[in-house]
């Protein structure tokens, strides 16, 4: 299908794989997605099993994100680089990494856009929940990939939220919109949290000014619905689809009864 794999192996969790398709352009990638999705599913159900790009079909292991690694090129430069920074990052890309994180909250409805994304993006299964970004650190937002030696063009950022049932169009729109703004405006890059946030209180990790990312779809769409920036970027009429289709998802879950709910409840009460 012409779209190049860097790498693919089996993950954590059963019947779990990754699958890393090689750098291009956002929206080349975008394509690239949508095709990757129906032919993975195509050929699964041609030998009488499915695939399913669900973010958490599994209870209590981990769930399958999109992670994305994203840089930006001037020319044939990597505008991300610079050699005189410890990490190799140049202000640009910490002014990108900085649009991220203070607008990651609002973009999260579209990043992250059925009920079940935010069944994921819970603390203890490698998901991030925290808006923060490290070196080495999988339970922050951005994690900076140690670059390969002599070669800039490897200096990239990875933004971990996203998910495989995102619409890949919107989310990138949405990804690129937040790292624009942030080199526009010139927002300063809050300081690394190389901690592991997963096992701080929530009330220690606050005091460090770090916030969390939406908790539901429902917290998701409220943070989107006053965003100026997710309502530029994807257009009046899509802003608002959107919101009137995934409030609609919401209510329907919202009034489903749950196995959950009759195991717990049924008996007791």
């Amino acid at each position: 299908m012409s779209i190049p794999v860097e790498y693919s192996f089996h993950e954590d969790a059963p019947s779990q794989h990754e699958i890393d398709l090689r750098h291009t352009d956002a929206l080349t990638m975008a394509d690239s997605v949508m095709t990757f999705r129906f032919v993975v599913k195509e050929i699964a159900a041609m030998h009488d099993v499915h695939a399913t790009f669900m973010p958490k079909p599994l209870e209590s292991i981990q769930g399958s994100g999109m992670h994305l690694h994203l840089s930006l090129f001037s020319g044939e430069q990597n505008a991300f680089h610079s050699d005189d920074d410890p990490y190799n990052l140049s202000p640009t890309a910490k002014h990108f990494m900085a649009g991220l994180l203070r607008h990651a909250a609002e973009i999260t409805a579209v990043t992250n856009q059925t009920v079940n994304s935010y069944k994921r993006l819970v603390p203890g299964f490698e998901a991030p929940v925290h808006i923060s970004w490290a070196r080495n650190n999988r339970s922050g937002l951005i994690r900076v990939p140690i670059p390969k030696r002599s070669n800039e063009s490897a200096t990239r950022i990875e933004y971990r939220s996203p998910d495989p049932a995102c619409n890949p169009y919107l989310a990138f729109s949405v990804i690129l919109a937040a790292g624009l703004r942030g080199i526009e405006e010139q927002y300063e890059l809050p300081a690394e949290a190389d901690a592991n946030l997963f096992e701080m209180d929530d009330d220690l990790v606050e005091k460090l000014g770090i916030q969390q990312l939406p908790q539901s779809l429902s917290d998701a769409l409220r943070t989107m619905e006053s965003s100026s920036l997710v309502a530029d970027a994807l257009g009046e009429h899509i802003f608002e689809w959107f919101l009137r289709n995934k409030r609609d998802e919401w209510r329907r879950y919202k009034t489903h009864i749950s196995q959950f709910e009759l195991d717990r409840y049924l008996k007791q009460l």
